[in-house]
């Protein structure tokens, strides 16, 4: 008969930390030693005996992922089954590790410092059966991390379910930088955290992946030198590094999956001749580009500024050169082309995805008439609505008025659908994003207020997450596409 000791506990320093099932041989009379093995194999059928050994291991230094190594004595599927210590009632299950002799299982969901119970589940397919019962303890989250985030709700009944059990994402964008996931009352559930880079912008992707555009040092604000894409469990999926294959730009603002491509915004320089209109004859002019790159960071298309305009013919190129149009936001439309947003001339640009044309231009001197109050100095955040409404968020320096707008475009014309103002505490000159949540309400994120918000459409205040960092975008995730992962809503 095997037994295992029941307690794993985690160190303050990350080792590795083992339970074993240990052969105990008992030297007793045949009759008594008889008796005793027909009662211990009474007494075990309760319990799995395919398990041969267990491992638990700290996920580096994650202290809200934990793993597991199960080793079986034959083939088996298998998974595992968490809770914290005292609250069974609060079960968690690992999605099912099939037809393996060991599997490798990252248990999420958890919380800092606090003690486990779990037990191992094999078997062939539902036809699974429980081990003995165990334990472990999680490390406690950085302490640069406590305290991060406090919410201000002066009323939770007010916030929409779906808000109340879905998460926030984040980034760091310093070193060292990571992106996380809190509920709505700030715990965060969900972390993944880099070193000697910062965790520029994250999206959060169709395949419940977490694709991020990370920078070292030297790359600043939102520039940045590596994609990185990860799991919900921590696993690296992909990792391109600026120099690998085509990758040769610095990636800037953006990071998108295209079906099968990475869809970026690049910094595209050019030396010129400006000797002409005052300027020298090898000046740089740094512009922007569309860059598509397959997986193995392989040129898929690309498009420059360049492509479109001559920097000659405009007017503020001396003054400008050195950050020309400051693209700082890619999205894709219904048909598959890009729209593109620019900080520096108020304008979004719509851009065939095959020819490279410019096929509209939204904003200041653009191809749509507007009503006055629907100009808009810088946009950022641009993305189609639920409605499939053009909707972005601008930092409306010129009036110190940040705002949500929204566009019905048909190619012909323009409507202005929606026009949110944010509570003037909140004026968000740089960076920030908006996002529709319900059809009556939006989360915002004023970056340089370091601040997150829900409001109605008339900008009223909901509810408020503050931070202690500056992410450049916040994004809602709702909670059955983190499942079974996590868990752990805040209202």
């Amino acid at each position: 008969m095997t037994d295992a000791s029941k307690k794993c506990i985690f160190p303050a320093r990350p080792t590795l930390q083992m339970i074993k099932w240990n052969h105990i041989q008992h030297r007793l009379p045949l009759v008594l030693a008889a008796a005793l093995l027909l009662l211990a194999g009474q007494s075990c059928s309760r319990y799995s005996t395919d398990v041969k050994e267990i491992m638990v291991l700290p996920v580096g230094a994650n202290a809200l992922k934990v793993a597991t190594k199960v080793t079986c004595r034959a083939e088996r599927d298998a998974a595992v089954e968490y809770w914290p210590q005292g609250h069974a009632d609060q079960k968690t299950t690992t999605p099912l590790s099939t037809a393996k002799t060991v599997h490798n299982i990252v248990l999420t969901n958890l919380q800092g410092a606090t003690k486990y119970e779990y037990r191992i589940l094999t078997g062939h397919g539902s036809n699974l059966k429980a081990s003995k019962v165990y334990e472990f303890t999680t490390n406690d989250i950085p302490v640069w991390m406590k305290d991060i985030f406090r919410v201000v709700c002066p009323d939770s009944s007010v916030l929409p379910a779906a808000f109340g059990k879905g998460y926030v994402m984040l980034t760091q964008r310093e070193d060292p930088g990571y992106v996380c996931m809190v509920n709505a009352r700030g715990k965060i559930v969900w972390y993944h955290q880099v070193h000697n880079a910062g965790y520029k912008v994250a999206r959060f992707t169709a395949s419940n992946t977490v694709l991020g555009l990370l920078g070292g040092a030297g790359y600043e604000t939102s520039y940045g030198d590596q994609i990185l894409e990860v799991s919900l469990t921590g696993d690296t999926l992909l990792y391109l590094k600026k120099g690998q294959g085509d990758f040769k730009q610095t990636i800037h603002h953006e990071i998108l999956e295209d079906k099968d491509h990475l869809l970026t915004l690049c910094v595209e320089e050019r030396v010129m001749d400006l000797s002409s209109i005052g300027g020298s004859k090898t000046d740089t002019i740094k512009g922007d580009g569309i860059l598509v790159l397959d997986r193995k960071g392989h040129q898929v298309w690309k498009w420059t500024v360049f492509d479109e305009l001559d920097p000659l013919k405009e007017k503020n190129i001396l003054k400008e050169k050195g950050d020309w149009m400051h693209a700082n936001c890619i999205t894709i439309d219904k048909d598959g082309n890009y729209l593109v947003s620019f900080y520096n001339n108020g304008q979004i640009w719509r851009i065939d995805s095959k020819t490279g044309k410019r096929l509209w231009t939204l904003g200041k001197n653009g191809s749509f008439p507007i009503p006055d109050s629907a100009f808009f100095d810088q946009a950022h955040g641009i993305h189609f609505d639920q409605r499939g409404y053009l909707t972005f968020f601008d930092n409306g320096v010129s009036k110190k008025t940040s705002r949500t707008l929204t566009f019905a475009i048909d190619g012909q014309q323009a409507k202005l659908m929606n026009n949110t103002v944010l509570p003037p505490e909140f004026y968000n000159e740089r960076m920030g994003s908006s996002y529709q949540i319900t059809d009556s309400t939006l989360l915002t994120c004023a970056t340089k207020r370091n601040s997150v918000l829900l409001t109605n459409l008339e900008g009223r205040f909901l509810w408020l997450l503050k931070t202690g960092m500056s992410s450049y975008r916040a994004n809602f995730i709702a909670a059955d596409r983190l499942q079974p992962f996590i868990n752990q809503p805040g209202y």
